[in-house]
């Protein structure tokens, strides 16, 4: 097991001006489950593929345990990578499949033997073994991905996107079943996807990227709860938080003719700013007799509850989305009332887009 360290790293594609990954400072704890999450382009697969060795490191240094590993050849660094794309062999059984690494490191056959049944033990690939990738459903290739990796017993896995090739409800599963094995097995475990559910269901950690920047590392909840950045905010929860630019007033903001009250103290750290960007999660939000006016576009019933979609009166369409725990059964364009619970305000300096309180 080992330790994770990105110190000040960056990658710099040839013919480009701005870095893929910008001065990266992230620390992995032994055994810790690390999510690198952000949109297309935010630099999360390049750090990946700086700490496997597969790219070049333009600038700073990547520590795997206290070898500085930065220049190393991949084959040298002890990580084992699982891949979107599972890459098995179609012509080998599965049990080949999962020991042929080991076969290239000239281990003996019994203790391939032995490594391979106890994966497969594992992850449930007992009965499989024997068979062809072709005869496995997407799922079961993954595993059998999974166990490819497992059999080596590396310092780090290194797992990129592996889930986006499987239905929504097998991506779910297949989750849950790989932060379980992760928790298991005890071993520094980088894992990178573009959705941020995933990112919250399964990391002990989430780092978020932005354009090669890290934006924010903390536990899910820290980041849903106390988002750094006006990023951040929006990033983080499904559905998103409602992020709305109102007037700073005497004692509040004001979106259209509603007033949200907040307290000075809060108002003064937006220094010279005339606008702030409230945050406010779905959640945060309760049908009252008297605040922000909003005209109902779709309620989407879920069963125990519902998310209403509209549109806040007298305001340039700014859109609001709230969750509502209870059967509302107003038409569209009907208009209702949604009060914001003041102890879970977000606020962001709109000049900055850092956190205010």
């Amino acid at each position: 097991m080992a330790t994770v360290s990105f110190k000040g790293a960056s990658r710099v594609y040839p013919g480009t001006d701005t870095p893929a990954v910008d001065k990266l400072d992230l620390d992995i704890q032994d055994g810790e489950f690390m999510v690198l999450v952000g949109p297309s382009g935010s630099g999360k697969s390049t750090a990946l593929r700086m700490l496997a060795g597969l790219e070049e490191v333009n600038d700073g240094s990547i520590y795997i345990g206290d070898r500085d590993v930065t220049n190393a050849p991949p084959k040298e660094r002890d990580i084992a990578m699982v891949f979107q794309n599972y890459a098995l062999y179609p012509h080998m059984t599965v049990a080949d499949n999962m020991g042929f690494a080991l076969k290239m490191q000239g281990l003996h056959k019994d203790e391939r033997a032995k490594r391979v049944a106890d994966a497969a033990k594992l992850l449930g690939l007992e009965e499989y073994l024997e068979r062809k990738p072709k005869a496995l459903s997407g799922g079961q290739r993954q595993r059998v991905a999974m166990g490819r990796a497992i059999v080596r017993n590396p310092q780090v896995f290194l797992m990129d996107e592996p889930l986006s090739n499987l239905d929504a409800k097998l991506r779910v599963q297949t989750r849950t079943q790989i932060a379980e094995l992760q928790h298991r097995l005890g071993v520094t475990t980088v894992y990178v996807t573009h959705d941020q559910v995933e990112a919250m269901t399964m990391g002990d950690r989430v780092a978020v990227l932005r354009d090669g920047v890290l934006q924010q590392v903390d536990t899910p909840l820290n980041l849903y709860d106390r988002p750094k950045n006006l990023f951040v905010a929006g990033f983080i929860g499904s559905p998103a938080m409602n992020l709305i630019e109102a007037e700073i007033t005497d004692g509040g903001a004001k979106i259209g003719d509603y007033v949200v009250p907040i307290e000075r103290k809060l108002l003064a750290k937006a220094g010279d700013d005339k606008t702030l960007f409230l945050g406010i999660r779905p959640e945060a939000f309760d049908l009252a007799d008297e605040g922000l006016p909003v005209k109902v576009a779709v309620i989407e019933e879920l069963g125990a509850d519902a998310f209403l979609y509209g549109t806040a009166e007298h305001t340039t369409n700014q859109q609001v989305i709230a969750r509502i725990g209870t059967r509302l059964h107003n038409e569209k364009g009907a208009v209702v009332h949604l009060a914001p619970n003041p102890d879970k305000l977000h606020l962001f300096s709109s000049s900055t887009e850092e956190r205010l309180g």
